[in-house]
């Protein structure tokens, strides 16, 4: 061990001497209002804790139904989280393997296909299996491959341009909900749209209701059969309750109704016209019922991630030291292989209180660590926005619902059944529990009956996420001309869902807005008037990025041509950051990179002409700040990763999302070797300086 190690060794173990002389006492409510109790009615619901006893495998019929089906057509499959959607896609992974025929597994997640990559590697070899994600390329000629959607469909442009056949056979698409995702919903669109009907299809999801529809627009547009495999029953059943203000769990339901004493306090929020005042939920309380009553570990729903942070600094200490499980050993352990972490400021809670936090604010490298901690049992319960919902994997025994409204990026909004569907569905272990929880108490924002129409609701029916973008337009001509390029949009989702007139309407619209974007690229010369793109659309389209037009522009203006690595890196930042958010820089960070801000402003007035010619057509216009450009030059100059935080307003997590998009960008210059050699060494150079730990 090193002396550095060392030293973090002492440091960490005297915290933890600190914390662990004080011994666990237990609250008491001062009213004597709150007593943790289960309604008679809900003791039958509890009786079904436990752990199953261990059996061998044996697949469900659902599961053999589709891995026999996918051997001779595309399949759809729908079945509840945790059922065994993986076991599908792995079997038939491995019987096109044994047959030399090659498979791409596709997620929307970077986190999802480094998850997937260990899973297949284990099980198929590792030397068997790659990836391909925005910033991870290895073993890229395996048979196997796993990454984002968006690398896929790149793919596909690409094999669309060159005229040669993709290199694949199976398509998996994971998470095939994402169909329907406002963002990035069109992406998964354009991947079946463009993929050869030779090529076998596999959608996987545990939340699409109208499955037959979606089949029915494939088979319509590849002129060949989809097979729809439903499976409707649950793994491990689910229970809902509610906890009462009181302490009381009562069963939720009766039947399909509300359980009586739920109804009756349902009724008086109605009466007096305003929900349960109490927004301020007592999480040890809450956490002191489930533990009673055996319901941990759990996943505690959150708004945001300011409440996240709040609600685990409230815990007391949970009853269970760190150490009498080796807990504190394994922190250790991972503190010393991520050292960025040692200056996490909720260490001391997650040893203390056995309860992590997750949401998109921390590193990479920190929720990994609270994944790991409660896959390996050493957590009694996760605060989480949305992100856990979204795709990550680790199911608990018991959920916590406390609102049933979500923040939609302008105002709060009435939470959906799917968003619904998909946090419950975290709820049941397979093969460590016999029955999974939802626990809802009351709040100011919880909505009783709402809750009980998305409990009993199907999920929302997914629908066509179709638009069209520059980057879309510009590969799509590569291939195609522009009457091509319609034909292949009018196969949109959106057209197949409408009926006849309203299919007219929808085609003048996709012909309308391919047209004004057709019309822009050609007044800037990356489109001729025959409509194939110039020398200078060619290599335009090689920028798969949100903004193409506005690089592509800085890039012919040689905006860029004279940066330093560092210098580009920074320039190119402010490109990559989506919504507008108001982040503050420190004095000092303004003084160090006030030279970079006449760069800046340089590049900005550079833009203008552009940013007014599209206005003028119609266009939208992002806001382009100056902090990314502050921050990514602080962090390439090789500051260390505490100076970046600490002279900047943003959450750890938005750094490193925003430093890795700016890397991915970087990768986009860099493959313009033939046509901006000298920019293409620079991107790659400006790489190497950004592409350190802890945002890798």
């Amino acid at each position: 061990m090193g002396s550095q190690q060392i030293k973090t060794r002492q440091k960490f173990q005297r915290k933890i001497a600190t914390r662990t002389s004080r011994k666990h006492e237990p609250q008491h409510d001062k009213d004597n209002l709150f007593y943790p109790s289960v309604h008679d009615e809900a003791k039958a619901l509890l009786s079904t804790i436990g752990r199953p006893e261990p059996s061998a495998f044996h697949p469900d019929p659902f599961q053999l139904y589709a891995l026999e089906n996918i051997l001779l057509q595309d399949v759809l499959v729908s079945a509840p989280t945790g059922s065994g959607k993986t076991w599908i896609a792995l079997e038939a992974t491995r019987d096109f393997l044994s047959r030399g025929l090659r498979t791409w597994y596709a997620t929307p997640l970077k986190a999802l296909s480094n998850a997937k990559l260990i899973e297949f590697g284990l099980e198929l070899g590792s030397d068997k299996v790659g990836i391909l994600t925005g910033d991870r390329k290895e073993n890229y000629d395996a048979p196997v491959i796993v990454g984002t959607t968006e690398i896929l469909r790149n793919q596909l442009y690409d094999s669309m341009e060159t005229g040669k056949d993709v290199e694949v056979d199976l398509v998996i698409l994971d998470e095939a909900h994402y169909l329907g995702d406002p963002d990035r919903g069109v992406v998964w669109e354009e991947v079946l749209i463009y993929l050869p009907p030779r090529v076998r299809i596999l959608l996987l999801s545990a939340t699409i209701s109208n499955a037959d529809e979606i089949a029915k627009w494939l088979e319509n547009i590849r002129k060949s059969p989809c097979k729809v495999v439903l499976s409707v029953e649950r793994t491990v059943p689910l229970n809902a309750l509610f906890l009462m203000p009181s302490g009381e769990l009562t069963p939720f339901l009766r039947g399909r109704r509300l359980f009586p004493q739920v109804a009756d306090f349902a009724k008086k929020q109605k009466k007096q016209k305003r929900r349960y005042d109490n927004n301020h939920h007592d999480f040890n309380k809450i956490l002191s019922v489930l533990r009673d009553f055996d319901l941990l570990p759990v996943i505690i729903f959150m708004k945001s991630r300011s409440e996240c942070d709040k609600a685990l600094a409230s815990l007391v200490q949970s009853p269970m030291m760190p150490h009498e499980d080796g807990f504190d050993m394994e922190i250790e352990a991972y503190l010393e292989k991520n050292p960025e972490l040692q200056s996490q400021k909720q260490i001391q809670r997650l040893l203390m209180c056995r309860v992590g936090v997750h949401h998109a604010g921390h590193l990479p490298s920190w929720r990994l660590l609270v994944e790991q901690m409660m896959l390996a049992g050493k957590l009694e319960a996760i605060f989480s926005t949305s992100t856990v919902a979204a795709g990550v994997n680790f199911p608990a025994r018991t959920v916590v619902i406390l609102n049933t409204d979500r923040f939609d990026g302008r105002s709060f909004v009435d939470m959906t059944a799917t968003e619904f569907h998909q946090m419950t569905g975290r709820a049941g272990r397979r093969g460590k529990d016999k029955a999974g929880f939802i626990v809802m108490p009351p709040g100011k924002f919880f909505d009783v009956s709402l809750a009980h129409d998305l409990l009993l609701s199907s999920p929302e029916p997914l629908r066509s996420r179709i638009a069209i973008n520059f980057s879309m337009v510009l590969n799509l001509l590569l291939s195609h001309d522009p009457a091509g390029v319609i034909k292949l949009l009018e196969l949109s989702f959106l057209a197949h869902t409408l009926n006849q007139t309203r299919v007219k309407k929808i085609k003048a619209k996709i012909l309308e807005e391919f047209s004004k974007h057709l019309n822009l690229l050609q007044e800037l010369d990356y489109i001729d008037e025959n409509g194939s793109p110039t020398s200078d659309g060619k290599w335009a389209a090689k920028l798969r990025l949100d903004h193409p037009l506005l690089i592509a522009e800085l890039i012919r203006c040689g905006e860029f041509s004279k940066l330093d690595p560092i210098s580009l890196a920074a320039m190119i930042s402010p490109f990559v950051v989506d919504k507008e958010r108001e982040i503050h820089i420190s004095r000092e960070l303004w003084a160090d990179t006030r030279h970079l801000w006449k760069k800046f402003r340089g590049m900005i007035q550079r833009l203008k002409p552009l940013v007014n010619f599209m206005i003028e057509r119609g266009f939208d216009f992002p806001t382009i700040s100056f902090w990314p450009c502050a921050a990514t030059f602080l962090w390439a100059s090789q500051a260390p990763w505490d100076d970046l935080t600490e002279n900047l307003s943003a959450d750890e997590g938005d750094i490193a999302m925003m430093l890795l998009r700016t890397a991915d960008h970087l990768r986009q210059l860099a493959g313009l070797e033939d046509e901006q050699p000298q920019l293409s060494e620079t991107a790659r150079r400006a790489i190497s300086f950004i592409m350190r730990p802890p945002i890798i």
